[in-house]
């Protein structure tokens, strides 16, 4: 069942933050919930390269990766309306912040530190985390990310609370954004 909210949508939603914000799994739910389609950025580049994110981002480096990541947003973004779950790192790219908000509707999902290191402890696929220090690392990157973050249309608390709760704050931020 589409939701009322999927045919006032004119442009796409992008979730843009932290890894381990929620943005993959708040993503697909919202999806689901709208009727519309997910597209994950990372997935999408390993569908590309053949490579997992991680694997492209080690083998070529930050600035290559970067590269593919703003053209692969740059299609989605042209594409037809759907739910876009970007990779931790696209929005610091000013280009992809540009062009994201200007073609879609762009909610960062903020959730504590805590939070976000025991999220991405259960996996080691996350380049930037290597090497210990998980905590400390992610304070750095929020740190040095958090206003380019604060440049989306909409800021969303994702936190301990049950995703299908992130998902309804988000339909009625998208609602206020859209009155």
């Amino acid at each position: 069942m589409t939701h009322r909210l999927a045919s006032r949508l004119d442009r796409s939603v992008v979730l843009v933050g932290l890894m381990g914000a929620g943005k993959s799994t708040v993503g697909r739910r919202l999806a689901r919930r709208l009727g519309l389609d997910f597209v994950d950025s990372d997935d999408a580049i390993a569908d590309a390269s053949g490579y997992s994110a991680a694997e492209v981002f080690e083998r070529f480096g930050e600035t290559e990766f970067r590269d593919g990541e703003r053209r692969l947003v740059a299609r989605l973004a042209g594409g037809p309306v759907c739910v876009i779950a970007t990779g931790g790192g696209a929005f610091v790219d000013p280009q992809t912040r540009t062009l994201l908000n200007r073609d879609c509707i762009t909610v960062w999902l903020d959730a504590p530190i805590e939070i976000l290191a025991e999220r991405t402890g259960r996996r080691d696929t996350r380049p930037l985390l290597r090497g210990g220090g998980r905590e400390q690392k992610l304070r750095q990157l929020l740190e040095q990310r958090r206003k380019l973050y604060a440049e989306a249309h909409l800021r969303i608390e994702s936190s301990k609370s049950a995703h299908v709760d992130v998902v309804d704050r988000i339909i009625a931020a998208l609602e206020e954004h859209l009155a």
